[in-house]
């Protein structure tokens, strides 16, 4: 763990520092920043700048080609199948209205601090370095991982749309690692590969290749849709193929609607992506909101269609979790249309490589923000002079996620993901209340009384959710979210509900991850972020001495310079 601070300049000096880590989390740890010094001294410490150069139909285009292709080719199956049946249309339509309440915070944050840190930035800003970093670091963990599954995916499109009904003969199988991990995808790592290449090299030739790509997948969508209501059958919405299995539109009733909702909210990851593109966007105040939520409703509706498009050709129970979409044709389910099942193969194929290219600017964006805060190395927050673009941390991310989806099957990710996702949103529907009502006065007993109702409004939600298991069945300066506080309170109601419905599985996962991001925050984040604070300071107590000046007032000129 290299650092250019002195608490990394020899084993005593980490020695030291490390007994000082009482005194410098209390220092550190609720250490605010805000939007002026996000915008203009933090920015600055990624050297070269980001390049103004996207509008809103590069964001609408970016968050329809990030979010469709990832949810409806990769969760759709495991969830209709395995959860709500037929019903997986009002658990897409759900997840979509949660998605749109939580694109309302993150868009209010995003027209008034128009930088790439998407929600680290935003927690930073209002509940100090810690709850950022955990935040910034299950970000990064979800983009990466469903990349991974995401790129996994498109090995099994790619085989189907040449007419195989498996992956065998594109994997590599190991007998000797652990089922889950044992199957090698080196298409998966190839494509992964070339798509960091890419997003290296241009933002803006990134966003056209993306435009290009989507409008093609979005016309292939339409294809799957009509083809889906015109040769499926009605009785697929009510009747399994095997009679013993549960009967109806709602087969595990309710509750399966909603433990559907929480798989498929990882297909709305996407909006996220283009929030973490405002550093590059011409004209934030007008066309972030337009971009953001814009592409939540669109894509919302595309994925209640094809849901319910493929819920009509194949009965729930007989859903291949793989590739739902393209196996709906084979076996002569659909009287002579088989042929659609490798059209879908390839168009799946196509779109999944546009939710990848989104997704992976996204988190490259993410991780060079978090190194401008010096909690991970400032290598990753350097940006290119000569193409504008984050290229370390993408680089980085970029071999990361190959590697990963090198060895990991797809069901050991969604569920890690999907909570991940959950608890993100969740801490950003309270930031966007908690900004809104103590603004940057940091008046104490306002703060206080406003967290005081966020803590109070997030236990009546784990109460409701634990119920519901039980029983049996200061205003924004731009855009801001309209009926406050109702949209983000109703935003922390759902997440918090949504993440009551996933297993126990997933929850140790994530505390088992969220404990290793607590021990390097402790062993070394704290401890960078400290001596970066402190070399400030050094800077500044010799300008004032030079210069006969009073500290605070030199503090304001660095600052501002």
């Amino acid at each position: 763990m290299g650092s250019d601070g002195s608490s990394f300049s020899s084993v005593k000096a980490y020695g030291r520092a490390l007994a000082e880590t009482p005194k410098r989390l209390a220092c550190r740890a609720g250490a605010v920043s805000t939007s002026t010094e996000e915008t203009s001294k933090i920015r600055a410490r990624s050297g070269s700048t980001m390049q103004r150069t996207l509008r809103w139909f590069d964001l609408v285009g970016l968050g329809i080609g990030g979010m469709v292709g990832a949810g409806v080719f990769v969760t759709t199956g495991t969830a209709a199948r395995d959860l709500a049946g037929p019903s997986i249309v009002l658990s897409y339509a759900i997840a979509g209205l949660c998605a749109l309440l939580s694109a309302f915070c993150y868009t209010e944050f995003a027209v008034d601090m128009p930088v790439a840190g998407g929600a680290f930035s935003y927690l930073r800003v209002t509940f100090g370095e810690f709850a950022a970093f955990i935040t910034g670091a299950n970000l990064v963990m979800e983009y990466v991982l469903s990349n991974a599954a995401v790129a996994r995916s498109f090995t099994a499109y790619v085989a189907s749309a040449i007419g195989l009904s498996s992956t065998h003969k594109f994997r590599l199988t190991v007998s000797f690692l652990p089922n889950g991990f044992n199957q090698l995808d080196f298409i998966a790592v190839t494509l992964l590969l070339i798509i960091t290449v890419i997003i290296c090299y241009s933002t803006k030739q990134s966003s056209t290749l993306n435009i290009l790509l989507t409008a093609l997948h979005v016309a292939f969508i339409a294809f799957v849709i009509t083809v889906g209501f015109s040769k499926g059958n009605w009785t697929n919405l009510s009747q399994p193929s095997d009679p013993s299995k549960p009967h109806g539109f709602f087969p595990y009733g309710a509750s399966g609607v909603f433990n559907g909702a929480a798989m498929v909210y990882l297909s709305y990851i996407g909006y996220d992506a283009v929030s973490t593109m405002a550093e590059e966007v011409r004209n934030p105040t007008r066309d972030i909101p337009i971009g953001v939520s814009g592409s939540v409703v669109i894509v919302t509706v595309l994925y209640c269609l094809m849901s319910a498009s493929m819920s009509k050709l194949v009965p729930y129970d007989s859903i291949d979790v793989d590739a739902p979409f393209s196996s709906a044709f084979r076996g002569g389910r659909s009287d002579g249309w088989g042929w659609v099942s490798n059209v879908i193969g390839g168009g799946a194929s196509f779109g999944i490589l546009t939710s990848l290219l989104v997704a992976m600017l996204g988190q490259a964006r993410y991780l060079c923000v978090i190194g401008r805060s010096n909690v991970v190395p400032t290598w990753f927050a350097k940006v290119h002079p000569i193409t504008a673009t984050p290229i370390n941390a993408s680089a980085f991310l970029g071999v990361l996620t190959a590697v990963i989806a090198l060895f990991t099957d797809l069901s050991v990710l969604l569920n890690l993901v999907s909570i991940g996702t959950l608890f993100v949103f969740y801490m950003v529907a309270n930031a966007v209340i908690y900004r809104r009502y103590v603004g940057t006065t940091g008046a104490t007993k306002r703060s206080w009384s406003t967290l005081s109702f966020l803590l109070m409004f997030s236990t009546a939600a784990v109460i409701f959710t634990v119920t519901w298991r039980i029983c049996p069945h200061g205003g924004p300066e731009f855009w801001g979210v309209p009926l406050m506080p109702w949209i983000p309170a109703t935003s922390i109601f759902l997440n918090v509900f949504l993440l009551g419905t996933l297993d126990g599985a997933s929850y140790v996962r994530f505390g088992v991850f969220s404990a290793g991001v607590v021990v390097v925050y402790l062993l070394y984040s704290v401890h960078a972020s400290y001596d970066a604070e402190e070399t400030l300071d050094g800077i500044v107590e010799i300008l004032a001495v030079q210069k006969g000046e009073e500290h605070l007032e030199i503090r304001k000129e660095f600052d501002q310079v």
